[in-house]
């Protein structure tokens, strides 16, 4: 029967998403029964994989076309490599041909099309399934996953739901002999190996799998008689939100084993590697793959691990990728690069470090040589040789951390062994770097995090966490505890570059915290970026830079302590800095009459005004507003002129908005 017409007008737009198969099909015909002169758009990520090319006759010619070289390029997503793992004791993929890839990618396989694969290809369904050769990719599987540098989570795609309870039976098994031969090995490894064990055991404690297939009637009865068990799978996929779980990248839920489920639409950027052991093809096998090229931080890449030989299928399903979808690339370009391509990559990374570190007299293979002191003052030389100034230090991190990114991506290629030990040596020479200063002081963002959270959270208590790292119960630098005379001694018979950036990094530190606690430090600020400006630009020699750093850096303990001369602690200082600078002119009562204001204007708005979110409701603003505009009117001396007063009042106002968050939590309690 003909769908009814239901409207004849030609403004009427129909969007569709994911324009292939259902889109030309019967409903698809009704919708453009009912709409005659309808224009159609469609989105799709697949639109000419053999099988759909209907989708531009249906659709008409391509408006735009995005494709994986620009996406890459655009950062959006992160480049795919390949690496064949294939186990040796399986035929070549040539005896599975297209009729099995066929059966196989049609639908999500219920019990009928499982039945009906066994009897017309039971010998490749034997092939994929014995048990010998599943025995072997899950101890391979197993190497692969803890041996990987970036350890985000993966997904295991196998032909059933039979295969993916055995796949997960048999990797738990070795997961289990893998970690009792980690700690056997552990007592006998070397120092540096030692570390790396001891910081895999309790990934592997706490790593957590899941099957998650879709539900059938009768299927426990119909996993058993397969060797299967699948009931305890299934009360936890009724019972636990997986999906969310398998999304978050703190959850230590890291592997899952499926056959279609989650292998489209869904997205989990913290996904990294997929092991394929399902014959596929086409859209299917295009969607797949694309579960690992999502971005996340310190991802590099994904990894498509083939176990079943699709690479053949992979190329014929992204041949329209080639030339033929413009946007730059070229004929045989493709979404998916052999994992060679990135082992090639790290030599070029690490050739570009080696470079730059012989331009700066760094012998980096006499450092791999030597050991004990000899060792130690070598690398001391080389972090010397590269504090030349900023430019040189940054282009250096830069250059190492692409290095151990790489390094980190190409795990557990075996060519990363011959690589590892220069790896390794630059990653040093960078942390030897990083140590000259303190941790960085995150305070000065505060304000930003604030509004977010503002804008995001519901109201919650606060929670202050203890400090855990060592800089953390020293964030507080004390730059009168430097013996200056010492450091000058040791300056001057030293590495004068590293001296000179270690002093730095504290008085970096210091100023940071001073500053945001008091902004009418900021010429301090200023002050200081000129120092380094100078250096950097060679208008100061290093001889000169270090006595300059050591005259601020006494400037800055004197600053530090003139709340104590003034008998104000910080927050009352950095109120009463901002009510007489820069150029108010004042007895010393009238600075007396400052004070008290300074003092009693923050008794009151932390006893009666800055309660729990105040900055998020306009009431309790306007409040704090008023109460700021009064004490100040009747506590300030009349040396303020009126339009002086108001941009006093407007200044204490934006200060202590951006310094307190309510309830007792504020930038001082946090600092302190």
């Amino acid at each position: 029967m003909k769908h009814p017409i239901l409207s004849t007008r030609s403004d009427v737009i129909v969007i569709t998403d994911e324009a292939h198969r259902s889109q030309y099909d019967a409903l698809a015909l009704n919708m453009r029964t009912a709409l005659p002169n309808a224009s159609f758009i469609a989105f799709t990520g697949t639109p000419l994989i053999v099988g759909e090319e209907r989708t531009r006759q249906v659709f008409g010619d391509y408006v735009s076309i995005y494709n994986f070289k620009q996406s890459v390029d655009d950062g959006a997503t992160v480049p795919l490599y390949y690496e064949n793992r294939i186990p040796e004791l399986q035929l070549t993929n040539e005896q599975l041909n297209e009729d099995v890839y066929r059966v196989i990618d049609e639908t999500e396989l219920g019990e009928e099309q499982e039945s009906r694969l066994e009897r017309e290809f039971s010998r490749q369904y034997h092939l994929i399934t014995r048990d010998d050769r599943l025995e072997t990719i899950a101890e391979d599987l197993v190497e692969h996953f803890v041996g990987r540098g970036f350890q985000g989570k993966a997904i295991v795609v196998c032909i059933d739901k039979a295969t993916a309870v055995r796949m997960y039976d048999k990797v738990q098994k070795h997961w289990r002999r893998h970690l009792a031969q980690v700690r056997g090995d552990l007592a006998k490894a070397s120092e540096w190996r030692r570390t790396e064990l001891e910081a895999r055991i309790p990934y592997m404690k706490e790593t957590d799998m899941a099957v998650v297939v879709s539900p059938s009637q009768n299927e426990i009865e119909e996993m058993q008689r397969k060797g299967a068990d699948i009931a305890p799978h299934r009360r936890r996929m009724v019972k636990e939100d997986l999906d969310t779980k398998f999304k978050d990248p703190d959850d230590p839920f890291r592997v899952v084993f499926v056959c279609a489920m989650w292998m489209t639409g869904f997205d989990v950027p913290c996904c990294s590697t997929i092991y394929i052991d399902k014959p596929m093809r086409n859209h299917t096998l295009m969607q797949t793959i694309a579960r690992a090229n999502r971005v996340f931080p310190d991802k590099v890449n994904g990894l498509i691990v083939d176990y079943v030989g699709v690479f053949r299928s992979l190329q014929k399903a992204l041949a329209i990728y080639g030339s033929g979808s413009g946007g730059g690339v070229g004929p045989g370009d493709t979404p998916v690069r052999d994992k060679s391509a990135l082992v090639s990559q790290l030599r070029e990374a690490m050739q570009e470090a080696n470079a730059f570190c012989t331009e700066r007299g760094i012998d980096l293979g006499a450092i791999e040589g030597a050991g004990g002191f000899e060792r130690i003052r070598l690398l001391d030389d080389a972090v010397d040789a590269i504090l030349v100034n900023d430019e040189s230090n940054r282009r250096y991190l830069v250059l190492a951390g692409n290095v151990r990114k790489l390094y980190r991506a190409v795990l557990p290629d075996p060519a990363a062994n011959e690589l590892a030990p220069r790896s390794a040596l630059l990653k040093v020479i960078a942390e030897k770097i990083g140590s000259l200063a303190p941790a960085v002081d995150i305070s000065h963002i505060m304000d930003g995090i604030e509004k977010v959270l503002d804008e995001s959270v519901a109201a919650q208590a606060y929670v202050i966490r203890e400090p855990t790292a060592e800089h953390d119960t020293e964030h507080l630098v004390d730059l009168s505890k430097i013996d200056f005379e010492a450091l000058k001694a040791k300056f001057e018979q030293g590495r004068k570059r590293i001296e000179a950036e270690r002093l730095r990094g504290r008085i970096n530190a210091k100023l940071r915290r001073m500053v945001r606690l008091n902004r009418t430090r900021m010429n301090y600020l200023e002050r200081f970026q000129r120092m380094i400006e100078d250096y950097n630009a060679g208008r100061t020699n290093i001889d000169e830079f270090f006595r300059q750093l050591v005259a601020f850096a006494r400037s800055l303990d004197e600053e530090e302590k003139r709340g104590i001369a003034e008998q104000l602690s910080e927050e009352e200082l950095a109120v009463f800095d901002l009510l007489i600078k820069p150029d108010m002119k004042l007895t010393r009562k009238e600075e007396q009459q400052v004070k008290q204001v300074a003092r009693g204007l923050l008794e009151t708005l932390k006893r009666e005004k800055l309660v729990l979110d105040w900055r998020k409701r306009q009431q309790s603003r306007a409040q704090v507003k008023v109460t700021i505009n009064e004490i100040l009117d009747h506590g300030l001396p009349r040396a303020y002129s009126p339009e002086l007063f108001q941009r006093k009042c407007d200044t204490v106002y934006h200060h202590v908005f951006e310094c307190y968050y309510g309830a007792g939590a504020s930038v001082y309690a946090m600092i302190a």
